[in-house]
């Protein structure tokens, strides 16, 4: 059982204590970074992209165009910083096109 507190907290920092008690960061960082996609790269990228998973510090994005691959692929360093900014900390390292 949850130890309990005489303390009063707010809501976001008794989730945020729940998050790092239970260990749950590294799952809400892949919803995080799957929405942080969905949100940046608006629809026209989104139509062809079929998969986005985060692994460690990795982004693995499958795309169903290799035209749009190859066009994002001169823009890696550039998609990285931008989600990064996005989520508030740096999560990803590597960008991988499939």
């Amino acid at each position: 059982m949850a130890k309990r507190n005489n303390e009063n907290l707010s809501i976001s920092d008794a989730l945020k204590e729940f998050v790092e008690t239970n260990k749950l960061e590294k799952g809400l960082d892949k919803v995080n970074v799957a929405d942080a996609w969905e949100k940046l790269m608006g629809n026209g990228i989104n139509n062809y992209t079929t998969a986005v998973s985060l692994e460690r510090e990795t982004l693995y994005v499958q795309l169903s165009s290799s035209v749009l691959r190859e066009e994002l692929s001169y823009g890696k360093e550039k998609i990285i910083n931008m989600l990064n900014e996005e989520l508030g900390k740096e999560i990803i390292k590597k960008l991988i096109l499939r």
